[in-house]
């Protein structure tokens, strides 16, 4: 397909890029996703299928701070950063540091409840009006924790849940082996999150958003941006044949790539890569019951339609540096070890790119030097969960609607720059 010429243009095909586009399909405009390879062929690929909306705290926070040397001091821990690239992620990490004071921290959590509400009911909503229910499970989180003091240390995530109205529920011994069996019982203490939604197939799920958007008119360009720029009362896509595209409006949400496209608009934004692994078993490895969260060492292991997901982690990394598939391969290990009778051979593994913004909060506003231009991006953990909140607010944008809730703290000028 060629176009010169559009009235909205969306760049990225993530969950994010293709829920905005099933949103904006109802405006009466020519509406173009720009997305080179299969939709939700990215990092929504990789996602764990969890519709986290009970995930309130941001990673930025005074517990992660205290835990992250720890975890640093392991190169193939929960959480690492190669030391060629320590100066680039410098002014990010300093970033990440003052959100997690204890005033902003607050802030955050705030927003972050606020989002998730939002991203509760628009989910539902979507679902429910494109045909899509069927996606969609009700299983719950579970958390575990080894012995009594690792459990009462997360004693803080469950204050604010509960301050916030999120149900859970304490699991132990004969409980908690009821809720998962054969898990190892070096795992004490459990808890539970029935809010927690789950989907079949994070992929499938972001595929089908995007096939009903281009069912309602959308049409997909494969192609990709190289850089965008501003024109008149909107703006001018250059792609990578050579030629040009422009439209009136623009949404950006091309994920981990989004902040280098933003610097032709001038605007400097502190995103950064956080580079996820995972392996995913056969459907048939392990009896599992629902998702378990293992937070102590950052990973999830999930129940979907295409097996059994094993994968989390942080790699700092960039874009650019090879994977390390051993970091797969060490979850894979301690899921092993934790589930006994896990069939851990004939895997697949897979690396994708969180992009991570410092706060943990995603930019949801129009650019303000060009307003022609809005940014979704920056959802790091939770595309999928966000995605239709997003794609809500989005529409708010792009049609002059007061927005759904305060677009202050997803602003695009709230880091100082350093």
């Amino acid at each position: 397909m060629h176009a010169t010429s559009c009235d909205i243009a969306i760049v990225g095909g993530g969950i994010i890029g293709a829920s905005c586009a099933l949103a904006l399909s109802d405006l009466g405009q020519d509406v173009l996703l720009i997305e080179p390879q299969d939709l939700a062929s990215g990092a929504s690929k990789g996602n764990a299928g969890g519709l986290a909306f009970a995930d309130i705290l941001p990673l930025a926070s005074p517990r992660i701070i205290r835990q992250a040397l720890h975890w640093l001091s392991d190169p193939l821990g929960p959480l690492s950063l190669p030391p060629a690239y320590l100066p680039r992620m410098l002014p990010w990490l300093v970033h990440m540091w003052r959100a997690s004071l204890r005033d902003r921290y607050s802030a955050n959590i705030r927003a972050q409840a606020a989002l998730m509400t939002l991203a509760h009911d628009e989910m539902m909503a979507m679902l429910e009006q494109a045909g899509l229910m069927n996606h969609l499970h009700s299983q719950g989180v579970l958390e575990v924790y080894e012995g009594e003091k690792r459990y009462q240390a997360s004693m803080d995530n469950t204050h604010w849940r509960t301050r916030y109205g999120i149900e859970s529920q304490t699991l132990q011994g004969a409980d908690l082996a009821h809720c998962q069996p054969g898990l190892s019982p070096q795992f004490t203490h459990g808890i539970y999150i029935p809010s927690w939604r789950n989907v079949a197939d994070p992929q499938a799920l972001g595929q089908a958003i995007g096939q009903a958007a281009i069912d309602r008119g959308v049409r997909h360009l494969r192609q990709s941006v190289r850089w965008l720029q501003p024109m008149g009362a909107g703006a001018r896509l250059i792609l990578e044949d050579g030629s040009q595209l422009q439209a009136r409006q623009v949404v950006l949400a091309a994920g981990a790539h989004s902040h280098l496209l933003a610097r032709g608009l001038g605007d400097r934004i502190p995103l950064e890569t956080e580079r996820g692994y995972n392996t995913t078993l056969a459907p048939d490895a392990l009896d599992l019951r629902q998702q378990i969260t293992f937070g102590d060492h950052g990973f999830v292991i999930s129940p979907l339609t295409c097996g059994i997901r094993v994968g989390g982690a942080v790699e700092l990394a960039g874009l650019d540096r090879a994977p390390n598939y051993r970091r797969a391969q060490v979850m894979l290990d301690k899921a092993k070890a934790f589930f006994p009778d896990l069939k851990a051979d004939g895997g697949t593994q897979w690396m994708g790119f969180r992009p991570s913004l410092p706060d943990s909060l995603p930019i949801i506003a129009r650019s303000p030097r060009h307003p022609a231009v809005v940014y979704a991006f920056g959802h790091g953990h939770l595309g999928l969960t966000q995605s239709a909140a997003t794609a809500r607010l989005v529409h708010d944008l792009i049609s002059d609607q007061t927005p759904a809730v305060d677009l202050q703290p997803y602003r695009v000028d709230r880091f100082r720059l350093l």
